[in-house]
């Protein structure tokens, strides 16, 4: 059995950066380009993100869509270059507090 660190680096901060992407590219309409600066990940980490070849292995609902939403529409408007760890850190957060990572820790 792993660990919840060890769940959160392979498994939820690679599917909030896939969320982060998509809403930023999708919803935003910046180009992975600036997708990948805003998120201070390279632009083919924001290509397979976009292609669900990184991330995909964690689905969330609605609540932590919302607040992956409401993050990545801070991190647009922000001029700090930091604020994408800062979001990424509260997501991450929020999403254990959820309890998702319980029903995922069985499963791993």
């Amino acid at each position: 059995m792993k660990t919840p660190c060890e769940l959160i680096v392979w498994y939820v901060l690679p599917a909030i950066r896939r969320e982060f992407a998509r809403v930023l590219v999708k919803e935003f309409n910046l180009t992975q380009r600036e997708a990948a600066r805003k998120l201070g990940v390279t632009e083919s980490a924001v290509s397979q993100y976009l292609k669900s070849k990184r991330g995909k292995e964690m689905k969330f609902n609605q609540e932590i869509i919302d607040e992956i939403e409401k993050s990545a529409k801070e991190i647009l408007e922000s001029e700090k270059d930091s604020l994408a760890i800062e979001k990424t850190c509260s997501v991450c957060a929020f999403i254990r507090d959820y309890g998702v990572l319980d029903g995922f820790m069985r499963k791993k």
